[in-house]
């Protein structure tokens, strides 16, 4: 077993699937599949999820919408994501607990890290909504607090593309893709795997990095399993 506890991040936008907005049935049943499988073999997983498929704060800016504000209702939307996943979860007869960074139970328990850790020690899968519960940070920062917090052997930054490459592969066919990368050369060459506080929360607490295509059905098992798929980022 690579990595024994992990934090995966997905974005919201994977979750509206095709559409491109809402919540997408077929996007919520892969991902539960995947992440049962996981489960199953006894790894502990937590997961956060952001909320851009339902709404991005910084989309109120200009809208009548003050950056604080909008960066609240980002916050709910990352909590009905974890809502809608933890679902799916149950579906396929997998426990998950949704834990929230801003307290509003009974929709889920108020997150700390001794609740998250020993949810996942008995066996739960874990999901952090409500992002840090401050605004002007994203749920990149988020994902990259909690695996710190937590205790996480890595980071899973599961994106629509396999890797990290010299430039956007969607836009510049020849681009060139990382196997691995350090944390410094990331860095030097400009390259956006993560908003710049959550790089350098996990730089500066070695917190290994690893993107990956999520789309991809069977990546989440190769990756923790140490395959070489998507890139690694580590010091």
């Amino acid at each position: 077993m690579k990595y024994k506890r992990v934090l995966l991040k997905l974005s919201g936008e994977s979750l509206a699937g095709e559409a491109g907005t809402g919540l997408s049935s077929d996007v919520l049943r892969s991902y539960a599949l995947q992440i049962r499988e996981l489960a199953e073999a006894g790894f502990e997983v937590a997961i956060v999820i952001g909320g851009g498929n339902i709404f991005r704060g910084i989309q109120g800016l200009g809208k009548g919408v003050d950056r604080v504000k909008g960066d609240q209702m980002g916050m709910l939307a990352t909590v009905i994501n974890s809502l809608a996943l933890q679902s799916a979860l149950a579906s396929e007869g997998v426990r998950a607990k949704v834990l929230t960074s801003i307290c509003m139970e009974p929709i889920g328990e108020y997150y700390s890290k001794d609740k998250a850790v020993d949810y996942l020690q008995r066996g739960y899968v874990v999901i952090i909504g409500g992002g840090t519960s401050n605004p002007y940070f994203t749920t990149d920062s988020a994902a990259a607090l909690r695996a710190v917090e937590i205790e996480a052997n890595v980071l899973l930054k599961g994106t629509r593309v396999d890797g990290v490459y010299d430039a956007d592969p969607e836009k510049h066919s020849e681009a060139v893709k990382f196997d691995t990368i350090t944390f410094s050369e990331a860095y030097n060459r400009g390259l956006k795997i993560m908003d710049l506080t959550a790089f350098t929360l996990c730089r500066e607490n070695g917190m290994p990095v690893i993107v990956f295509n999520m789309d991809t059905p069977g990546n989440l098992r190769k990756v923790v399993r140490g395959e070489t798929v998507g890139t690694l980022v580590s010091e």
